[in-house]
C-alpha cells in the first residue's frame, strides 16, 4: 500500500477524492441511512461535525484478498489494509508475513480520523476493542455500512498506555468475518510508560495467537456442525501472526511480549516449556502497579496480557517453546505448542525490569451507588433462545429497565455462570464465558466458586490475572465474579456481551444505556 498516492488509495476506497475538509457532511449523510434490519432506531444523527484536523487520520479498508499461509494454493481471507493520510507515518505498522490488519500506534491524548470502508460481500463496521469512545465512534453492529460505502470515526485517545485490539461487530457475522483474517492491534503509548524505558521498537513485539482449520486445499474451514456454535469453534492448527509453526528470532536481552488471543472461542494455558515462570507487566487496561510471576497464565479469547521475558542469560542456538497447557474446558484436552523463540544472536542492554510500573487509583466498592445490591446478570442456556443473558438475547436497540445506568456512577455488577446439569468436570453445556463490556475499563473484585465445580475451576484459576484493568473477564462454569465499573463521559447505547464469537453471534449479548 505504501506505494499508493493518497488520491489513488482514496479511489480505491469509494470515497474519491474526499478531502478532511468534506468529512462532516460525509458522516452527516451516513448517519441518516436507514436503521439496519431489525432495528427500531437509526444511527446516531446528533454527532458533531468533523471539524478542523485530526493528529492522525487514516484510510482503513476492508476486503476479500488470498495469502500464501502454506506451500501451494494461496488461502482465501479478509483482510484489512491500511493508509496515513495526515500525521506520522509511524501512526500504521504492518507485521511481517501476515494477512492480519495494521497495527495503529498512538498516543495517549491524540484525536484520530479513520476512514473506513469495504469491498465485502456483506456489511460490516468496526469496534474499537477495549477503547473509550463516543457512541458513534464505538462500532455498534447498527452502524454497519454496505459495501463501497464509507464510515467515518473521530475520537481522540483517551485511554492509558496498552495493547488494545480493532475487529469488526456486526450482528451474527462477528465470528466469521474475525474468523477470515479481520482484526488488528491498536497500542497506544502515553508519557508515564515512556519513562520506564521498557523494551521498545524491535524488541516489543505484538504475537496475536488464533487458531483456525483449513482443508486440503488449504482453505479456512468453519462451522461444520451444529455443536461447534454452542460450544464455540476450535480450531486444529495453531496460528500466531498469521503464521503457522510461528518462530521469533531474539537477542540476549529482554523483550516485551504483547498477547492477544484472537481466538473465536479457544482458551489457553500459557507456559514456558521449561517451566520457567512468566512475568507479567500488563494485561487489558494497560500497565499493572507492578511485576506479576506466574507459572502459567490463563488467556480468555480478547483479553490480552504483556509479558517482560529476559533472555540475556540463555545461550545462543537455544530454542523454547511457549505451551498452552491441559484443562478442564473444550480445548484444552491436550497441551501443545503455540510458538517457539530461537535465541539468534548476542544481544547487549542495560534495561532492567522496574519494580513499579503504573500509578493505579482503585475504585472503592463501598462508593457504588448500588453496593448494597449489585446488579446481576446470569449466563445460561435459554431454552429456544441459546446462550442468553438473563434470559434475553440481543435485541438491536432494545435496554431493559435493569440494563440503564447514569452517567458517573459507580456500580457493582456481577455476572453468573449458571451451568446446564453435567457432572463435575462440566459435561452438558457447561461452558466459560469471557465476557467483555464496551466503552470502559474495569476492576475485578472477587470470584465465587460453587464447590461442585472448584475442581474444573482449578484447572485454570491459578493463571487469571485480576490486578489492574480488564474489559473482559473469563467466568468459569459454577462462578460468580463481581466487577467494579464506572461509566463516564459519555451518554449513549452500549455493549456487553460474552466474547466466545459463536455465542455472541447467537445472541449471547446485549445492549446497556448511559443516560444523564
Amino acid at each position: 500500500m505504501s506505494s499508493l498516492s493518497r488520491r489513488d488509495f482514496l479511489k480505491l476506497l469509494g470515497v474519491g477524492t474526499v478531502t478532511a475538509a468534506a468529512g462532516g457532511a460525509l458522516f452527516a449523510r451516513l448517519s441518516e441511512r436507514p436503521a439496519a434490519p431489525g432495528s427500531t432506531q437509526a444511527a446516531p444523527t446528533a454527532a458533531p461535525a468533523l471539524a478542523g484536523t485530526p493528529d492522525v487520520e487514516v484510510a482503513l479498508r476492508a476486503l476479500p484478498d488470498e495469502v500464501p499461509v502454506f506451500s501451494g494454493k494461496p488461502t482465501q481471507v479478509w483482510r484489512f489494509q491500511g493508509q496515513v493520510l495526515g500525521g506520522p507515518k509511524e501512526a500504521l505498522q504492518t507485521l511481517p508475513k501476515t494477512y492480519l490488519g495494521p497495527v495503529f500506534r498512538l498516543k495517549r491524548g491524540q484525536r484520530v480520523r479513520v476512514r473506513f470502508s469495504h469491498d465485502l460481500p456483506e456489511t460490516s463496521i468496526v469496534h474499537w476493542h477495549g477503547l473509550h469512545v463516543p457512541e458513534k465512534d464505538d462500532g455498534h453492529p447498527r452502524l454497519v455500512i454496505p459495501k463501497g460505502t464509507t464510515y467515518t470515526y473521530d475520537f481522540t485517545v483517551r485511554d492509558r498506555a496498552g495493547t488494545y485490539w480493532y475487529h469488526p461487530h456486526p450482528h451474527g457475522r462477528t465470528g466469521p468475518e474475525v474468523y477470515r483474517g479481520m482484526a488488528g492491534l491498536f497500542i497506544v503509548s502515553d508519557e508515564e510508560e515512556q519513562a520506564l524505558g521498557l523494551p521498545s521498537g524491535e524488541y516489543d513485539i505484538p504475537l496475536v495467537l488464533q487458531d483456525r482449520r483449513f482443508d486440503e486445499n488449504n482453505q479456512l474451514v468453519y462451522l461444520e456442525n451444529r455443536m461447534e456454535q454452542m460450544t464455540g469453534f476450535l480450531g486444529d492448527t495453531m496460528l500466531v501472526n498469521g503464521q503457522p509453526n510461528f518462530v521469533l528470532p531474539v537477542a540476549t536481552r529482554p523483550y516485551r511480549l504483547r498477547l492477544l488471543n484472537g481466538s473465536n472461542a479457544r482458551i489457553y494455558k500459557l507456559a514456558w516449556e521449561d517451566g520457567t515462570p512468566l512475568t507479567v507487566i500488563g494485561t487489558d487496561g494497560g500497565l499493572l502497579e507492578k511485576p506479576l510471576r506466574k507459572a502459567f497464565v490463563t488467556l480468555a479469547p480478547a483479553q490480552r496480557l504483556e509479558l517482560w521475558v529476559d533472555f540475556s542469560q540463555v545461550p545462543v542456538g537455544t530454542r523454547l517453546r511457549m505451551l498452552s497447557l491441559t484443562h478442564g474446558v473444550p480445548g484444552g484436552e491436550s497441551a501443545f505448542p503455540v510458538f517457539t523463540v530461537e535465541v539468534a544472536r548476542e544481544g547487549k542492554s542495560d534495561l532492567r525490569l522496574p519494580d513499579r510500573l503504573s500509578t493505579i487509583t482503585p475504585y472503592r466498592e463501598q462508593n457504588a451507588a448500588n453496593a448494597a445490591s449489585p446488579r446481576t446478570f446470569t449466563l445460561a442456556m435459554s431454552m429456544g433462545r441459546g446462550w442468553a443473558i438473563n434470559g434475553r438475547t440481543f435485541q438491536m436497540t432494545a435496554v431493559a429497565d435493569d440494563e440503564t445506568v447514569r452517567l458517573g456512577d459507580l456500580e457493582v455488577w456481577s455476572f453468573i455462570n449458571q451451568p446446564a446439569g453435567g457432572g463435575m468436570m462440566g459435561g452438558g453445556m457447561s461452558i466459560p464465558h469471557p465476557m467483555h463490556i464496551h466503552d470502559l475499563q474495569f476492576q475485578i473484585l472477587r470470584r465465587k466458586v460453587a464447590p461442585r465445580w472448584q475442581a474444573l475451576w482449578d484447572t485454570l484459576g491459578g493463571g487469571f490475572v485480576d490486578e489492574g484493568w480488564h474489559d473482559t473477564v473469563l467466568v468459569m462454569p459454577g462462578e460468580q465474579v463481581d466487577i467494579l465499573l464506572k461509566f463516564r463521559d459519555f451518554e449513549g447505547l452500549f455493549l456487553y456481551h460474552c466474547h466466545n464469537l459463536e455465542h455472541e453471534d447467537m445472541g449471547m449479548m446485549r445492549n446497556y444505556r448511559t443516560v444523564l
